[in-house]
């Protein structure tokens, strides 16, 4: 092609796409549109007499995938990885494994082959890091919500990676083959090791000498020449394009001087960008689009309800406290751009149909545009979640994220510290052992069959059925082992969130400790059981999978429900000695504080209740007036009321139509961050209690409060009894 002809071409991507975008920005909707809608301008489905060549626009598209992989892996540096990891990482890779076995399992009952299935989930599996920054952004959206948020997405770029390099694999070979995945495995440990060893040791300090120079075009240049090599490199070892630059980034992150050269790099970056989805829009054809709409809706309605479930879930189960857990999955129910990658990957590759790819976009533009909707849906959802939960599962969630504090703020001796990973190897070789044999079996049963019905002289049929049973047998201890594993862990977990019982003595903490210990096997059961189904789907018959851990978590889930009745019945009487608690301390003292202080003997009594704080209400207050229905504390806060002291009148396990009096002093018991959000509700003042929570986020928290008292309805509960 000539230059002139190049020239054009270039000439009318941008000036379409900028036109798109200042109209797109004007309507406030995310410029991606805008960019999409230039491309199918100037592309080939639409007739409209403004064509560009698809080749020379998808070769510069190329450059914008160089350039966004590198300056996503400019944001890493190894210790923040490790930092994102420990509170993030298990969330991360719970909500992908479930969004791409829910995507999957769609493309199969959508009548997908194999291989579409498998890009199908994966182009569900990741959010979208630009459209969620931008909706944080219009909605002042702040807090512990945003580190959990942008945790999960720096996990999920990390595990969009990995999914590129194993699609790209299968896109080669047309087909699924687990020697063949493995080989690649080891393969991309071979590359990854000295690329990384021997970059950690020379790119940040070559970063770091011409930094020195003081001279920002040289910089440029040198971090996009490393860049681009590391992309050749890559791409020379048969890698994408895309991990090359990906691992560039992260080389230069590790010299300190990532936030200058990101800021240098974002001009260039989003002009190539643009050309990117400008290219993306080209391929949109409407017809297509039109005829899959089937395919359209089952995948918007699993990205949205799957990743809406599977964070909350996840969230919850890792401590983070039920609003936090809530907000955060109605956060990340949409895909992106890595979503239009790995499509192109499967179409490029003539693996998949190219009606993949305005499906793809058409799932993203609608769940882009319902992520604001759900965002500021978020608060409400969380506060009437109780509303829907049964009485007994209240009283569990209330405590459960208290019990969680408890034990990572318990010190952790070094011989407790080494049974708890010895546990958790365990767990993780039964995983792998079950992983192993279900693809194993999948793909040798065929020729097992033709040799062992030989030897026997039976049909292979027959064979087949009896290799299937002997594999159920060898993988029932494993499962039975892995259960048991996890119920170590929990009694691990629980003796360092209450104290141990003593021989001979009624345990006052057994209630909440066999609750913690099923809550900690469901967490192991979903967090590891899901990514082996992710993993085994697809050489297993539909849903079969799912069916087994399906079936066992809801055994799991008929256990916690009858100990939580055990755990209100504690909680009953744990009321009751912080009643009386309450009116000893305001009897022997002046009365309590308005900070409050512990009710310090009630642990020790009976433990389990989240460390109860006694808060007295003052005048200002906007409980003052309310009831505990109509204030929805649990629910609003994540706390509980357990007991009220009013004058001389004990009230324990108050109703929900009890009215809150300005003296009021009100037992609260929860995880520390609902215990700060409740004493600025029942005593405001975000100065003092600012180490506790950001002040901001409390205000926030409290104006959506205030918010809600003007509309929401009574609930049926708010505390541990109805």
């Amino acid at each position: 092609m000539d230059s002139h002809s190049f020239l054009q071409n270039l000439a009318v991507v941008l000036c379409v796409a900028a036109v798109a975008t200042v109209v797109f920005q004007r309507l406030r909707q995310p410029v991606v549109f805008g960019y999409l809608l230039a491309g199918m301008i100037i592309g080939p489905h639409i007739p409209i007499p403004l064509v560009a060549n698809p080749q020379t626009v998808r070769a510069l598209s190329e450059l914008g995938v160089i350039l966004l992989m590198f300056s996503l892996g400019l944001e890493f540096s190894i210790r923040k990885l490790v930092q994102v990891s420990q509170k993030a990482g298990a969330v991360a890779l719970f909500e992908c494994s479930v969004t791409v076995s829910v995507g999957y399992l769609v493309g199969q009952m959508l009548g997908f082959t194999r291989v579409e299935s498998i890009f199908g989930g994966a182009i569900v599996g990741i959010s979208s890091t630009t459209i969620i920054v931008k909706a944080f952004e219009e909605q002042n959206v702040r807090g512990r919500v945003t580190e959990l948020v942008f945790g999960i997405l720096i996990i999920e770029d990390l595990l969009a990676i990995f999914l590129l390099t194993v699609l790209t694999t299968i896109a080669r070979s047309g087909a699924i083959s687990p020697s063949e995945l493995a080989l690649t495995a080891v393969r991309l440990v071979m590359f990854l090791a000295p690329l990384i060893g021997f970059g950690i040791l020379t790119v940040p300090r070559a970063i770091r000498a011409v930094q020195k120079l003081g001279r920002p075009e040289t910089t440029l240049v040198a971090s996009i020449g490393i860049c681009f090599a590391a992309a050749l490199l890559a791409l020379s070892f048969g890698y994408s394009v895309a991990l090359g630059a990906f691992i560039a980034g992260s080389l230069i992150a590790e010299s300190g001087h990532e936030t200058e050269i990101s800021n240098l790099v974002r001009p260039v970056r989003d002009m190539f960008a643009a050309i990117f989805f400008v290219s993306v829009g080209m391929m949109i054809d409407p017809t297509a689009l039109t005829e899959h709409w089937r395919a359209v809706l089952a995948l918007t309605l699993a990205v949205i309800f799957g990743k809406v479930l599977a964070v909350t879930v996840g969230a919850f189960l890792a401590g983070h406290g039920r609003r936090t857990a809530i907000k955060a999955g109605m956060s990340l129910a949409q895909i992106g751009e890595f979503s239009f990658i790995i499509a192109g990957v499967g179409v490029a590759s003539g693996v998949i149909g190219g009606w993949m790819y305005p499906v793809a976009i058409a799932v993203s533009a609608i769940t882009t545009l319902t992520t604001p909707l759900l965002i500021r849906l978020s608060n409400k959802a969380a506060a009437s979640i109780d509303h829907w939960l049964p009485e007994p599962i209240q009283t569990v969630a209330a405590l459960y994220t208290s019990w969680i504090e408890r034990v990572r703020s318990a010190p952790r001796p070094a011989t407790e510290r080494s049974a708890t990973n010895r546990i958790i190897r365990i767990i993780l070789i039964d995983a792998a052992l079950i992983t192993a044999l279900v693809i194993g079996v999948d793909v040798e049963i065929d020729r097992l069959s033709v040799l062992v019905g030989d030897m026997l002289g039976m049909a292979p049929d027959r064979v087949r059925f009896a290799i299937v049973l002997v594999s159920g047998l060898i993988a029932a201890p494993l499962i039975y082992g892995l259960i048991t594993s996890a119920k170590s862990l929990g009694n691990h977990l629980a003796r360092r969130a209450f104290s141990d019982a003593q021989k001979g003595k009624v345990d006052p903490a057994d209630a909440p400790r066999r609750a913690l210990v099923i809550l900690v096997q469901i967490a192991v059961l979903l967090a590891v059981g899901i990514p082996v189904v992710a993993i085994t789907q697809p050489f297993l018959p539909p849903h079969q999978g799912a069916f087994v851990l399906g079936l066992l978590t809801l055994v799991m889930l008929v256990a916690l429900w009858r100990n939580a009745a055990n755990l209100q019945g504690h909680a009953r009487a744990g009321a009751q000695i912080i009643a009386s608690a309450l009116a000893h301390q305001m009897a022997s003292t002046d009365g309590v504080s308005d900070e409050g202080k512990l009710l310090e003997d009630v642990n020790a009594v009976l433990p389990g209740l989240g460390e109860p704080v006694a808060i007295r209400v003052v005048p200002r207050s906007i409980a003052v007036g309310r009831s505990l229905a109509q204030l929805n504390l649990r629910g609003a806060t994540g706390a509980t009321v357990l007991a009220i002291k009013r004058g001389d009148q004990q009230i324990p396990t108050p109703l929900g139509r009890e009215v809150i009096h300005s003296g009021d002093v009100v037992a609260v018991a929860g995880a520390k961050d609902a215990i700060s959000v409740a004493r600025a509700i029942f005593s405001p003042d975000l100065s003092r209690i600012k180490d506790d929570m950001e002040g901001a986020e409390i205000q926030a928290e409290l104006e959506a409060l205030n918010d809600a008292l003007l509309t929401e309805r009574p609930h049926k509960s708010t505390n541990f009894l109805p």
